[in-house]
Parts: structure tokens; sequence; C-alpha cells
């Protein structure tokens, strides 16, 4: 496909900490949902690549990412990463195909226990996104100090995660242009709202966007319906 053809990324979230981004014939998914949950409901997917950020149930489900034949290239933990947009290695692929990811450690005590979290940061055509799973400390430097990102999905639950007030005043401080929160009920959602000062905002089942949608975007609260 040529790369000025202006393509649409559709996001849609899962529950907990689930997020599948689809842009084109590419599917990614962040912390899909494994069968041995007790907390929220898998659903299988047949990802490209899937975004592991914590060693939970709630957030592990490797074998949910693939579906049949198509299987997801797992990328789970700190480091840099460079994958093809079709899943797999991209060494040998064509550059344009390569999506470029970098996972940083942080830590979370989500499920009761210190854990090691991992903060991922990548751009998919052309729309940088900086996913924090299940974040409940403060972010390493190499992080605060990355251009704005134009989507960031951000824990708002506590438990374990960053509380509502902590979540929107990461949001501000990262200045990023669309903020999409994560592992929340309605009571933690209602505070993120009120935080963000965006209590009007009603659910969506999807969120379609465009690079070029990010014009004059700042802090808006984008809440997906699981």
């Amino acid at each position: 496909m040529r790369r000025d053809i202006v393509r649409t990324m559709i996001l849609t979230y899962h529950e907990g900490a689930c997020v599948r981004a689809q842009v084109g014939d590419t599917t990614v998914v962040f912390s899909p949902v494994s069968k041995q949950s007790k907390n929220f409901r898998q659903t299988n997917f047949g990802a490209d690549v899937a975004f592991i950020s914590l060693n939970h149930p709630d957030m592990n489900g490797e074998d949910e990412a693939s579906r049949g034949e198509k299987k997801a290239f797992v990328i789970s933990g700190p480091g840099e990463y460079e994958v093809s947009a079709k899943g797999g290695s991209a060494s040998g692929g064509k550059e344009s195909d390569a999506v470029r990811v970098a996972g940083f450690r942080t830590a979370s005590r989500y499920g009761g226990e210190e854990k090691i979290n991992t903060v991922y940061a990548l751009t998919l055509d052309g729309l940088s996104m900086l996913y924090l799973g299940a974040l409940n400390a403060a972010l390493p430097p190499d992080v605060l100090e990355m251009d704005a990102p134009d989507i960031l999905f951000v824990p708002i639950g506590g438990n374990g995660v960053l509380g509502p007030a902590e979540a929107q005043k990461l949001a501000v401080a990262l200045e990023a242009k669309i903020v999409i929160p994560i592992l929340y009920d309605d009571k933690t959602l209602k505070q993120f709202l009120k935080e963000a000062g965006e209590e009007k905002v009603q659910p969506v089942d999807k969120f379609t966007v465009k690079l070029r949608d990010m014009v004059g975007k700042e802090g808006d609260v984008v809440v997906l319906s699981p």
C-alpha cells in the first residue's frame, strides 16, 4: 500500500488492560486476557503482534492473541524491538513495514505484590502510542523526556495501579494528545473524568482516528466501552 494513502486506526477495549489497535490488515493487542484470569473474560484475536505488560493472568494471554494458523509475535518485557507490521522479525523486510518498539521497566503492585510492569512506546502508521499497562510508580526519565504521544493508554483504577488523580497528573505531564483510560470501573472512571474536566465524555464501542486528527488535540479523553 502506498504510504501517502491516509489510513484509519481502529481502537477497541476488551476489559482490564486489554486494547486492540487495527490499521488495515495489521492488528496489535496490548495485554490480552488469559484463560486463567478470574477477573476478566478473554477474547481470541488473531493479532500480528501481542504486547505483554505484566506477568499476571489478567494481562499475559499470549495464546489468546493467536487464532488458527495466525500466530502473534509476542513482545514481553523491557528492551528494544523491531517487528514487521505483519508479525515476526522485520529483518529482511521492507523498512516501511517495520514497527519499532521500546519497552521500559517500571513497577506495579497489581494483584497485591510487586511485579515488573513494561511500558511500551511505539509508532504504528504514523501515530505514536504510549501504553502504560499496570503502572503504579514513577516513569523512568527516558519516557518522561520522549516527545508527547499522540495516544496514551493509562490505568486509573487504583488497587496496585495509578489512581484517577495520579493518572490525570501524569497524562498532563506527558502532554498526551488523546488519553484513553484502562483498568477502570464505574467509580474510578467518574473520578478520572472529573479530574480531567471531561465529565460529559460518553463511552464509545470503538474509536477511529487518523494522523491528521491529532491537530489541535490536547489531553482529550476518549473512553472505550469493554
